[in-house]
């Protein structure tokens, strides 16, 4: 039987280790944290994403999210310049991060094992095998050990790594009674947006330009529209964390043996809300293309197919973060005209 470590369990690692177990493959997940899970709020989970988790046998992604309503973006004093139905985008489903792990894990069966509080300090590769700390061995090694990832410094020691966007992001969940369908609310250098998750507890998240390292509270959004204000009031703990996305060009997510996924081959911005997904797909296709070829074939396939992929979310996610970021006041009266513009002509053209 094929075997193989997976470095990371997180989202995209526990995928991959189902992908693996599917696969017909023995897989030892290992994660440095002390217990199995996920942290932090809510997350958009879109179709593509629920289609490669229905086709690896993860089920219920449906029952414990809830459809975003009808959103788009306002101005802080609450009114709207587009509708995202105006615009005619695809809405993602909301769900609670650590649901989403829970489902995946749940499809964990014999052929995974679990090492939790497993620091991984050195990988090493021949033409036979990967070896990890000198103790563990397997035919195939899957790094989604994240955006500061030791495997792919181990592999690329030359290369740039994370780069700091400019602005930090704080996220939390509201126990609040809303009648509001939320969406994106964009001012000059900070950004403001929420969805109702299947509780009924809103998960929202704010962005606000500051140098990178500084610890600060969100209360620029304090004399923003209802309900922002009731939001961050309404949650127990608010989280801050500063946005990096990775140095392009991207590396090769494949070297011998190992293969990048996830935050440890294309870290964006969460600009796009595709972070988790892509890392959802780089599983999907790494299944696909195992079942179709030999290892080598398979992960110069995965290669090729996910590298240009994720190359054009990087891009696209870090250039729609510095258009909502933007401090210029012409900038922002000329971005809202055009998104105003770009809807009544999406309506226009739905009609006809």
């Amino acid at each position: 039987m094929s075997t193989a470590i997976v470095v990371g369990a997180g989202i995209g690692g526990v995928t991959a280790a189902v992908a693996l177990q599917r696969r017909g493959w023995q897989v030892t997940v290992l994660e440095r944290a002390a217990e199995l899970g996920e942290v932090g709020a809510g997350i958009s989970v879109w179709p593509s994403a629920v289609a490669v988790l229905e086709e690896l046998g993860v089920k219920g992604v449906e029952k414990v999210s809830v459809p975003s309503k009808p959103a788009g973006m306002r101005k802080p004093d609450g009114r709207w310049v587009v509708s995202a139905a105006e615009l005619g985008v695809e809405i993602p489903v909301m769900i609670h991060r650590a649901q989403l792990h829970d489902l995946i894990t749940a499809g964990f069966g014999p052929a995974v094992t679990v090492r939790t509080g497993y620091d991984v300090r050195t990988v090493a590769q021949d033409a036979d095998g990967v070896t990890v700390n000198d103790e563990l061995r397997a035919d195939l090694l899957v790094a989604a050990d994240g955006i500061r990832s030791m495997v792919r410094r181990t592999l690329y020691p030359q290369y740039a790594g994370p780069r700091y966007a400019g602005f930090t992001a704080y996220r939390g969940i509201a126990d609040v009674e809303l009648d509001d369908g939320g969406g994106e609310t964009w001012g000059r250098g900070q950004l403001f947006g929420f969805a109702r998750l299947i509780d009924g507890r809103y998960y929202w998240y704010g962005t606000a330009n500051q140098p990178a390292g500084t610890t600060s509270e969100p209360t620029v959004f304090e004399s923003w529209h209802d309900p922002i204000p009731r939001l961050i009031a309404g949650s127990e703990k608010v989280l801050q964390n500063d946005i990096y996305d990775l140095t392009l060009p991207l590396v090769p997510f494949v070297q011998g043996r190992v293969v990048l996924l996830g935050d440890a081959a294309h870290a964006m911005t969460p600009n796009l809300g595709r972070g988790a997904c892509s890392a959802i797909e780089d599983a999907g296709a790494l299944d696909r293309h195992l079942r179709d070829g030999d290892l080598h074939t398979a992960l110069t396939a995965y290669d090729a197919e996910r590298r240009p992929a994720t190359t054009k979310l990087v891009k696209r996610s870090r250039s729609l973060g510095r258009l909502a970021q933007t401090e210029n006041p012409l900038v922002c009266t000329l971005r809202e005209g055009l998104f105003t513009l770009g809807g009544k002509l999406m309506s226009l053209r739905a009609r006809k």
